[in-house]
């Protein structure tokens, strides 16, 4: 098991991924386990500290969560956020109880210590706070080292035993420099060095892959979109022709993916091997409405697809996938007790019947980190920059049953709504952007003829790793534009709405 700088043990918080990113953004690499994690697996990382997530329960609920309490014995630093802050002080003798009122949102922290954690952050920073209990009495030995005018325990430190604890969100972006705390905690209390980036993250995947493959093959699935580009390029550098990429055309894909798809791993020399199974998806998702239903035929499909292309060469052994990590945390709860928000179709392991073993780089990585990633391999900036696009593709930005002419009627409003965002500049200034066929018919006028045709909407979002995302604020006169073009040029769609929803509560795909 390799070296882990700062160990993040997962409470449930849905902020728990971000302190990883956060901490690798300072260079300093770290992992989450589950909260639960045996004492010999999180020794064998040879961590330099330790932090404790916040999450959902409260430490005196009767399913709350615990961890190995020989964690406080190993004389390593600790930091808890939140929950992790009330279990620091219930098992130190503290008092923990529930708070009058939850306290949500921003606050004021202000600084009644110095203390390296706060180095070089200023008093007054405005923290995120989101919790139901509170701590009532200091254990022996801590002070009190940040105030807020709801928290007077907003942060506590035990200095000589390098135990700190924050009731609010150091890393969550509402918190104005709780990147800088973290990186504190990790510099000045844990004494990591920043010597990790994509750079040395690309070696050793590089080295990983080598090691694991051997002389045997490997059949990787390739969509276009950022994450398999990226996957199928590491490989391509570890394992030569070794590689077999396979682009399945599912009949779900934007407007000219096919075409641009193939040029590009053809100007880049790797021999991509492309096949049509558009008609298979398409009938087997036919009559099929439920979002959870539509996602596990498509990648039961893809399973089978990619089994039938495999029997046709010898020698592998191995499918390697572009699965993220936000991926993973939203379709099964593997690190921690984080909720499941939706299945994806490549989360999960392969079933039954199939042999390959799983090659997954990215999986403990996000998408700003792909994108760094790719950059590191030499891949174009334009493809890089390309917006997500879902595994399951236009079928989950179709409200119901997927067909044919629906799917193309989403395509001419897709490109166009991609065309103006284009024009003006605001494709690279946002994180997501899309368009999804209701299946909402409303009634209409256009000339002197009465319509009753379906209804688009257009999503666009503001992110840094899909974790959270807020609704674009594009200007007026560009969604006007937008809405007169898909009316004017795509028959059967009279009317464009623009979702104003955040995630959370909404997620960003509409299915």
């Amino acid at each position: 098991m390799k070296h882990v700088p700062i160990v993040v043990l997962d409470f449930g918080s849905q902020y728990t991924q971000i302190i990883a990113r956060k901490l690798r953004e300072a260079g300093v690499y770290s992992e989450i386990v589950p909260y639960n994690e045996r004492i010999e697996d999180i020794l064998a990382r040879t961590p330099k500290g330790i932090i404790l997530s916040g999450g959902p329960a409260s430490v005196y609920a009767q399913d709350a969560y615990h961890p190995d309490e020989e964690i406080f014995n190993l004389g390593l630093p600790i930091l808890g956020i939140c929950y992790g802050m009330q279990l620091i002080s219930q098992f130190f003798g503290g008092s923990v109880i529930a708070a009058s009122h939850h306290e949500y949102g921003k606050a004021k922290l202000t600084f009644e210590k110095e203390s390296d954690i706060f180095r070089d952050s200023k008093d007054g920073q405005t923290v995120w706070m989101s919790h139901g209990d509170k701590v009532d009495n200091l254990a022996v030995g801590f002070e009190i080292i940040g105030t807020s005018e709801n928290s007077p325990y907003a942060a506590i430190a035990n200095e000589s035993e390098r135990i700190y604890a924050f009731q609010f969100h150091p890393e969550v972006y509402h918190s104005e420099e709780g990147s800088k705390i973290l990186k504190n905690f990790a510099k000045y209390i844990c004494n990591c060095e920043s010597t990790w980036n994509m750079g040395s993250f690309a070696k050793e995947q590089i080295k990983k892959v080598q090691e694991q493959v051997g002389d045997k093959k490997v059949l990787c699935g390739v969509s276009g979109g950022v994450d398999s580009s990226v996957v199928a390029t590491l490989l391509a550098e570890a394992i030569g022709e070794q590689l077999i990429p396979v682009f399945v055309d599912n009949g779900l894909l934007r407007a000219n993916e096919r075409e641009q798809v193939e040029a590009m791993f053809a100007s880049r020399g790797v021999p991509l091997i492309t096949v049509d199974a558009s008609e298979t998806f398409l009938k087997r998702l036919e009559g099929i409405t439920d979002p959870e239903k539509k996602r596990k035929i498509i990648g039961e499909t893809f399973i089978q697809v990619f089994d039938e292309e495999a029997k046709k060469h010898d020698g592998i052994e191995f499918l390697a996938q572009g699965t993220l990590y936000t991926d993973v945390i939203e379709s099964v709860s593997v690190k921690g007790p984080s909720k499941t928000i939706k299945s994806h179709h490549n989360v999960g392991g392969l079933p039954d019947w199939m042999t390959f073993e799983l090659i997954e780089p990215l999986r403990e990585i996000f998408k700003d980190e792909v994108r760094l990633l790719g950059l590191e391999l030499g891949l174009p900036k334009d493809m890089i920059g390309r917006h997500p696009f879902p595994g399951p593709g236009l079928a989950i930005r179709v409200m119901g049953d997927v067909n044919s002419p629906d799917l193309e009627l989403l395509r001419k409003a897709d490109t166009i709504m991609l065309d103006v965002l284009h024009a003006t500049g605001l494709y690279e200034k946002t994180w997501q952007a899309f368009t999804v066929l209701l299946n909402v018919k409303s009634v209409g006028v256009m000339g002197d003829n009465r319509t009753y045709d379906n209804t688009i909407c257009v999503r666009i979002v503001e992110a840094t790793d899909g974790m959270t995302a807020t609704f674009a604020h594009i200007p007026h006169d560009v969604l006007e534009i937008i809405s007169r073009r898909i009316i004017n040029e795509v028959d059967g769609i009279n009317r464009v709405v623009y979702d104003i929803s955040s995630k959370p509560p909404a997620t960003i795909e509409w299915e």
